[in-house]
Order: C-alpha cells, then structure tokens, then sequence
C-alpha cells in the first residue's frame, strides 16, 4: 500500500448494529476520507472495547462478523485502507499498559462516559471501564494517527489521547504524533425519531427510535410512520418543532438537498406525504448495503480471509513501534521469534 501524506485512525464496537445515525455521521465518512487518497486509513472494530460491558460470547462473535460485512458494504476497500479486528493485534493491549503509567487517575475519573456507563451498568463498574480510554489512546497513538475521525461524544476521548502523546513525548521526545479529532461538519448527529433531544443510538429501549442498515424497507417505513413530530403540519426548520427538524435534517442528508429545498419540496403537504418520502429516500440509501451485507455474511471464509489481510498489515506497523516504545522506557528486548 502506498505510503500517504497523513495517517486516520477510527474504531467503531462490534454491537452488530450500525444506525443510520452512524452511517451518515461516521462511516461515509470514512469511505469519503479513504476514497479522497489524502490519508493512509486505519479502521478496527474495537471489540476488546466492548467487554467493559458483560457479552454473551456468541452473539459478539456473530456480531463481529455482522459488523465487518456491514463495513465492507458501505464502501471500506481493503486495497485502500486497513481493516481490521482489534482483538487480532496483540500490541494495542500491550502499548496501553504502558500508556495506563503516563495516564493520571483523575483525568479517568472526568471521562463523561465512564459517569454516563457506570450508572447504566452500576452492577459491573469494573476497572476496564474506568481504564478503557487508555487502550483508546493506544489504538490511536501506536498508528502515529494525525486524524480521529468521530462523533462530538468521542472528542474527549481523543484529547486524552493527546495529553498522553503530549506527556509521553515531554520525557521521551518524538514518541508519538499528537493526533486531531476530525468532527464532520454535516450529517455528524442524527438524532433520536422517538426523542429529538437525543441522539440516535442503536442502545435505545424503544427500537422505533432509530433506523438500522440491516431493517428491512418494511420496518424503516414503519418507524419513520411513528417519528415525533407536532400539531402543526407545517415541514419547517424550527426550534420549536425539533422532531420536525430532524427528519428534515435527515432527508437533506440523504438526497443532498438542502434544508431550504427540502422546505420548498414539502411546502403545504403535511406529514402524511413527508414521512412516507423521509423513509423512502432511507430505505433506497440502505438497500445496496443490505443487500450486500447478507451476501457477504454467507461466506464467512471470505470474511475469516480479509480480517486476517488487515490484522497481518496493522500488526506489521504496530509490532515495531511496541518495539520502539519498549526500548524506550528501558524494558530489555525480545530476542525470541
């Protein structure tokens, strides 16, 4: 793979599930920067992330491979970035045991979704959770990335992985690139269809809150049929009608139009015409990734074959720089093969 001028570093957790939400806010995105040929693109599915919270082992398994056919579909090219399981490469845990003793304990305890986690899980605060952003760091810092593509809630995230870069390179200089979270300027926050205040997760109670990839065209009408909107008919962009607001901002995101053409398209035609068009334009934005999400699911080979391609490039990079790290702070190294 030829060398690019900056490198991007995303993870994304095997739930299974990507959102519509996570679509149109991160993954074309990701597509977008692979495809621009301005960076080397690294992509992992962060599944060492996703046992801070209790799993039942097969449906992460399963979920892992739903995920990385998900992926594949939406555009991720293996000849154009890394793709790959975290799990597969052994030097992310390994780089983050040593970032844990650059990491101060109070800058963990003010991570807003350790607070946010260990309320919904106050049966399983367990010290992965506390000390997850530090294997985040390490997932970042052992690709020297220059970019964090992610979502406004991850930006904290990776200002904790630049105060560590920031610290480590302090006493050992040259160390590490202090990355940059790259935050979407559009489509980056698509938010709840049962409540407009909250963003659209795929961890909701209520599953007619949020559209998946895989949700069949029966389902994405049905849920879009029962979004909260208002009273009033008029298809407007207004603080008042937030509900309104936000399948309008989806629409827009969809078809390209914007906001003002959208309110020009439904001018005097009510919801009953713009809710059926809203889940329309979805359910032809995800059809090809369905479609060709199952195919892929049906050969797991094939799926068994790209995830060991990209784990033998990730470790390739990172296998050096744990390397280099382990000389650094004074650890003897390794003479075994």
């Amino acid at each position: 793979m030829e060398k690019k001028t900056k490198v991007s570093l995303s993870g994304i957790q095997p739930s299974g599930k990507i959102t519509l939400g996570n679509y149109l806010g991160s993954i074309k995105n990701w597509v977008d920067i692979q495809d621009s040929d301005a960076f080397d693109n690294r992509y992992c599915i962060a599944d060492l992330h996703s046992i801070t919270v209790w799993q039942d082992p097969e449906s992460l398994r399963d979920q892992t491979y739903q995920l990385f056919a998900q992926l594949l579909a939406a555009g991720l090219d293996p000849e154009k970035c890394i793709l790959f399981v975290q799990s597969h490469n052994p030097s992310h845990p390994k780089l983050s045991w040593i970032l844990s003793c650059f990491t101060m304990f109070g800058e963990l305890s003010r991570m807003t979704q350790f607070k946010d986690k260990s309320q919904r899980h106050s049966d399983n605060v367990n010290a992965g959770l506390f000390t997850y952003p530090v294997l985040m760091a390490a997932d970042i810092l052992i690709y020297d990335a220059d970019i964090v593509p992610v979502g406004e809630d991850q930006r904290q995230h990776v200002e904790l992985a630049r105060d560590i870069a920031i610290r480590f390179n302090n006493r050992f200089p040259g160390s590490f690139v202090v990355p940059e979270a790259y935050i979407p300027k559009e489509g980056a926050k698509i938010m709840s269809l049962q409540d407009p205040s909250r963003k659209m997760s795929k961890s909701d109670s209520n599953d007619n809150a949020y559209i998946l990839v895989m949700d069949s065209p029966d389902d994405i009408l049905r849920k879009f049929k029962r979004a909260v909107t208002d009273s009033d008919s008029r298809v407007i962009v207004s603080e008042d009608k937030p509900g309104v607001t936000n399948l309008i901002h989806i629409y827009s995101a969809v078809t390209g139009k914007s906001l003002a053409e959208v309110e020009a398209e439904f001018e005097g035609k009510g919801y009953g015409v713009f809710k059926p068009a809203v889940a329309e334009a979805v359910i032809e934005l995800l059809r090809p990734l369905r479609e060709k999400s199952l195919e892929l699911l049906r050969d797991k080979a094939y799926l068994d074959d790209v995830m060991a391609i990209g784990a033998e490039k990730a470790r390739a990079i990172t296998e050096a720089k744990v390397r280099e790290i382990y000389e650094k702070v004074g650890f003897v190294l390794s003479k075994a093969k």
